[in-house]
């Protein structure tokens, strides 16, 4: 089989963009005659395919810089119809009778969505808990894809299946430091761990109740949905926090097996309820609890941050993600227990993936560490960042992102234009321009939206719509902070001019 190179069209630099403009240089719709002749699909792994990789990875990495310079900012300007119509000239139409061959379907799709992205490693892009990747888990999630083990069954991944035991003990042991058997099941993320805690703690007490605040993530409504539980009882929150006596009245109030869910790092507003009194509540009740620290839990890294979980590793079960507060490629979650036999009920056997006289001959066991049977090695960019930046590496970058949150409310605080909801726990800052109502405050985040100009969340709390800046970036700099208030102020002025001209 050929590993020639596939052809490398270079398109010249875009020019400066408009609102609604679209990469301006049109790239093939053919390919070349080579590339029109007999298919040329090498394959990625084993010794020859690194070397069909190369040269398509250097066209790959082009297009990424020529997407993000033709988008020139945090995120595509133009709206839903002008980025969709970018797309479907790209990708359509989609199954060709002729390929158009490898090099131009990387350069023109690649370069297309890149452009059409929202860019979280740009500080300006700061909507959501979706985190700006490091190159290096970057660079070994490309390996864990050239590699296409699946950990379902050892035969399948011998190596991997044993840098994900390494790993998730080592973790399990960070949240669990006291408890003599911890482990840790890797996830695609919060809403599957969640919904782990509810089907174990199901499969051990039969039909649960869930309780939870009002500020937990709807995946625990969802997961109890989907596992035939009764809807969650939703305890109030004061100040964005679940009430500790407003959990201890509902479980006096409500008899059978419970199960309550707190929450270490809230998506709306980035609060750590009070975990030491709900895990005390718990153990008086004799009441299982589950934390979802899906994006608190990473303070766990960090020595200066890390007393704000104190409490978490009374919890029975845990979510963490890092693909959040951890910097890696989605996905990246993780779901922890106390104890290893807790795990028990996801046991199940399949002959042709671990039949017992392999299991009872050493081989190891995979299929009961998860609810899916194919997965990827999600564990190895996790295994390379944690080696690569050791604890203190992990912490600077957790230092250093809720450094910038809290500078980032003292700006808005110090601007009279500006109101803060509260100081932020983790690196979430809600606030509004001053005396804006509703209407005016999702206007604003529209139009920063649809110009391309920023992206920013949205968070209704107190019966009032406020901007939600969540911070992931750990290289932001005060200009970038001040640059994001700026173009704020820039739109609440514009908006004010143009209903005074109407």
């Amino acid at each position: 089989m050929s590993t020639s190179s596939p052809p490398d069209p270079r398109v010249p630099q875009a020019g400066p963009r408009s609102a609604s403009q679209a990469p301006a240089t049109p790239i093939p719709a053919t390919g070349t005659a080579r590339d029109r002749g007999a298919p040329q699909a090498p394959l990625a792994g084993g010794t020859h395919g690194p070397d069909a990789l190369r040269p398509l990875l250097g066209l790959v990495l082009e297009s990424l810089r020529e997407g993000a310079a033709d988008r020139g900012g945090p995120f595509p300007p133009g709206g839903p119809e002008a980025i969709a119509a970018q797309i479907r000239q790209a990708v359509e139409p989609v199954l060709p009778d002729h390929g158009i061959g490898a090099g131009n379907a990387l350069h023109r799709l690649v370069r297309a969505v890149a452009y059409g992205a929202a860019d979280p490693a740009d500080p300006l892009c700061a909507a959501h808990l979706h985190t700006p990747p490091l190159a290096l888990a970057v660079a070994a999630d490309l390996a864990a894809s050239v590699l296409n083990q699946s950990l379902d069954s050892w035969d399948q991944a011998p190596a991997a299946s044993e840098v994900e035991r390494s790993v998730t003990r080592a973790l399990a042991a960070e949240v669990y430091p006291h408890a003599p058997q911890p482990d840790a099941l890797v996830t695609t993320g919060g809403t599957e761990s969640n919904q782990l805690a509810l089907l174990l703690a199901r499969e051990r007490h039969g039909a649960i109740q869930v309780i939870c605040g009002s500020g937990s993530h709807h995946s625990v409504q969802r997961a109890a949905w989907l596992l035939g539980l009764p809807a969650p009882v939703t305890v109030p929150a004061a100040d964005g926090a679940l009430d500790p006596v407003a959990l201890d009245d509902a479980l006096t109030e409500l008899p059978g097996p419970r199960l309550v869910v707190a929450t270490a790092g809230a998506t709306d507003t980035g609060r750590i309820d009070p975990l030491p009194e709900i895990a005390a509540i718990c153990e008086r009740h004799g009441v299982e609890l589950h934390v979802d620290a899906a994006y608190g839990g990473p303070l766990l890294f960090s020595e200066r941050h890390r007393p704000l979980l104190a409490g978490l590793e009374r919890a029975d079960s845990v979510t963490l993600d890092l693909h959040k507060l951890g910097w890696q490629p989605i996905a990246a979650g993780l779901f922890a227990v106390r104890d290893h036999a807790r795990l028990s009920p996801l046991a199940i056997t399949a002959d042709y993936l671990n039949p017992d006289d392999d299991t009872e001959a050493g081989l190891p066991d995979l299929l009961g560490r998860s609810l899916r049977t194919t997965r990827r090695p999600d564990v190895l960019k996790i295994a390379v960042t944690l080696r690569s930046l050791g604890r203190d590496g992990m912490a600077a970058l957790v230092d250093r992102t809720m450094d910038s949150a809290a500078r980032f409310a003292q700006l808005i605080e110090a601007d009279e234009r500006l109101e803060l909801w509260q100081r932020p726990t983790l690196s979430t800052v809600l606030f509004r321009p001053r005396g804006a109502g509703d209407a005016q405050t999702a206007e604003i985040r529209r139009t920063l939206l649809m110009e391309g100009r920023a992206v920013l969340g949205r968070a209704r709390i107190d019966g009032r719509l406020w901007l939600k800046a969540t911070l992931l970036n750990p290289y932001a700099s005060s200009a970038d902070l001040h640059r994001l208030i700026d173009l704020v102020i820039d739109v609440v002025i514009e908006l004010v001019e143009g209903s005074t001209h109407r």
